[in-house]
């Protein structure tokens, strides 16, 4: 009778040691898959990487946040009437952040991070199947840095364009820092059509910070 308990005792602790065992094996194989599927989208990525120059008055608008002065009070004035309006051919919301900002022509002279949120001159508009709509705008205290609650963003947050009568709707997928060197590294899924925004990092007078966002949605308005 002591034998059989003795043998019962043995399997049993034989069946735990080859369950975890199995465990451990099997936890580094899915731990190795895992990590190889997050460097085959490093690899992707950093393939689909594209290189965007910017304007002078966009580069210099990154060097540093805008701050709130006596010429670029932190609040918008009272009855603010803004002179632009009728120049603006669509609008950038961002809910989270309570932005709903106009937007020029690329090659209106109004058309500038010092008036208002900028396309770049790269861009594609949003319309253009597989194209990037990059924005650039000021952050900081001024009520001109349109971009200053930017890095409350995350993952997962919408914004949305408005523009020759369709509703584009976007959703953050990559949110990265980089030195501010007067260019942007795009890092974004070619086949996607997508949205770029950048602005200088808050605190930061080195740092840019760019959001990748990828159209979800497209209805009539």
């Amino acid at each position: 009778m002591q034998n059989v308990h003795t043998k019962s005792i043995i399997i049993y602790i034989g069946v735990t040691l080859f369950a975890i065992g199995f465990f451990f094996v099997t936890n580094n194989y899915l731990g190795e898959k895992r990590d190889n599927a997050y460097a085959y989208m490093n690899n992707l990525l950093l393939k689909n990487n594209e290189t965007v120059n910017l304007s002078e008055e966009v580069g210099l608008a990154l060097t540093e946040e805008l701050e709130g002065t006596d010429e670029n009070k932190s609040e918008e004035p009272e009855e603010y009437v803004d002179p632009y309006e009728k120049y603006y051919i669509g609008t950038l919301e961002i809910p989270k952040i309570n932005l709903n900002k106009g937007f020029t022509d690329i090659n209106s002279k109004y058309n500038t991070v010092n008036k208002n949120i900028q396309v770049v001159e790269t861009s594609t508009y949003p319309d253009v199947r597989g194209g990037n709509f990059i924005i650039a705008a000021h952050s900081g205290t001024s009520y001109l840095a349109y971009f200053k609650n930017l890095y409350k963003l995350t993952l997962g947050d919408l914004a949305y364009v408005n523009y020759n009568g369709k509703r584009y709707t976007y959703k953050i997928v990559n949110i990265y820092e980089q030195d501010k060197t007067g260019k942007i590294a795009i890092y974004r899924d070619t086949s996607k059509t997508t949205m770029t925004l950048v602005t200088c990092t808050k605190d930061s007078k080195t740092k840019q910070s760019v959001y990748i966002l990828e159209l979800t949605n497209v209805e009539n308005i």
